[in-house]
């Protein structure tokens, strides 16, 4: 691993953030593209399906000795990060991309602002709000279930925030194993309801090993390289970082599939990376 990881050594953390951004959100282009051969919900269980794997190759969870406590917040932790990335391929399959990331930012701004209950926060919170109503003022008339779904996404992003936090804190697990369980079991959960919606992808190899692309781009690609990038960063630009996604995915949602923002949707997504880059980053207890 070590000489495996020497050259990405040599790429500045920052650097390492983009890729990541960039691996995220073209894996979610690729999948809207694959949208009109495999129905999003069933794109949206290979992804976990595939990320699941990879992890567990990786971390072998098995291994670990588990607590009923800590099985129990994998658990739980797995079937939200499932429920997240199914709500949040199902918006993007009516939203655009980069509108449906800024509306789902709501989730982690929010946790931010429990948290800390500051009054830059609170502004933060506030203006990320404007920027999501801004942005469903503009797709409520055509796709108001894509609007639903982009805010359920970021409900199971708050959620996902604050049990993978005890789920870090468990004592007894290894970094990363509560991510490769839960992540195992979130698939296991959805089998019985997605796995027919997945049928079409095995029609023709090329769309499984596209639907399995895009759990490696979206997932694990994204979590290895911001593991490199966390090490190397200070906690509060790491957590500043986070504030240009919803701009990167308006970028590759423009030039990977034309969907162009017009001048009420760049304002929206914005107000929603503003918020995201002024709320305070000092660590909670």
């Amino acid at each position: 691993m070590a000489g495996e990881s020497r050259p990405l050594g040599r790429v500045p953390a920052e650097g390492l953030f983009v890729a990541g951004a960039l691996a995220q959100y073209v894996g979610a282009s690729l999948a809207v593209l694959l949208f009109a051969v495999v129905p999003a919900s069933g794109v949206a269980w290979l992804r976990v399906l595939a990320a699941a794997g990879a992890l567990a190759a990786w971390r072998r969870p098995w291994e670990t000795r588990w607590s009923g406590r800590a099985l129990g917040l994998a658990a739980g932790f797995g079937i939200v990060l499932a429920a997240m990335n199914l709500t949040f391929y199902l918006a993007i399959d009516r939203l655009p991309l980069g509108t449906a990331v800024a509306i789902e930012f709501c989730g982690p701004i929010a946790v931010a602002t429990l948290g800390s209950r500051t009054r830059r926060d609170a502004a933060a919170l506030g203006l990320a709000v404007l920027g999501v109503l801004l942005l469903a003022d503009v797709h409520l008339a055509g796709a108001p279930l894509g609007v639903g779904l982009a805010l359920a996404a970021g409900g199971f992003w708050a959620l996902y925030i604050v049990l993978g936090h005890r789920l870090a804190m468990e004592p007894g697990l290894r970094p990363r194993d509560g991510l490769a369980a839960g992540m195992g079991i979130g698939a296991l959960a959805f089998a019985p309801f997605l796995v027919a919606s997945a049928g079409p992808a095995f029609a023709a190899p090329w769309r499984l090993g596209a639907c399995l692309l895009v759990g490696l781009l979206s997932s694990v690609v994204p979590y290895g390289l911001d593991q490199l990038a966390m090490t190397r960063l200070p906690r509060a630009r790491f957590a500043l970082l986070l504030s240009i996604l919803p701009a990167t995915a308006a970028i590759v949602g423009a030039v990977v599939l034309g969907q162009l923002p017009g001048p009420a949707e760049l304002a929206g997504i914005g107000l929603v990376v503003a918020a995201s880059a002024m709320r305070s980053h000092t660590p909670q207890p």
